[in-house]
């Protein structure tokens, strides 16, 4: 009788597991836009006109930045994955940025 619970109980786990292995985190954005942010000339408003809002914002030394990440995982098969830091200047004008992907051909 306790290998039949046993066993239900592990059938239950595996069907959540296969429910489950697909998991988003963020927000999508455009990744082809990151190609128009330029240093020192780009403003947050720009920023925003090409991407939406940030998902996250938050300040390194002091200065402002926006996050957009995208995090897709799966359970079989690779993760697509995208994020894009930028920092703005006390103008508003975009001091730096960092990009990184997963996909295919926009690296």
């Amino acid at each position: 009788m306790k290998i039949q619970k046993l066993s239900g109980v592990v059938v239950c786990l595996w069907l959540v597991l296969l429910m489950a292995g697909c998991a988003t985190v963020g927000k999508n954005f455009e990744s082809g836009a990151v190609k128009e942010i330029v240093v020192n000339e780009t403003t947050a408003e720009d920023v925003c006109n090409l991407l939406g809002n940030p998902w996250r914002t938050g300040l390194e030394n002091g200065k402002k930045t926006w996050t957009y990440g995208y995090y897709k995982y799966r359970l079989f098969g690779p993760a697509d994955t995208k994020d894009l830091v930028v920092t703005f200047n006390k103008d508003n004008t975009v001091y730096s940025y960092s990009f990184n992907t997963t996909e295919e051909g926009k690296r």
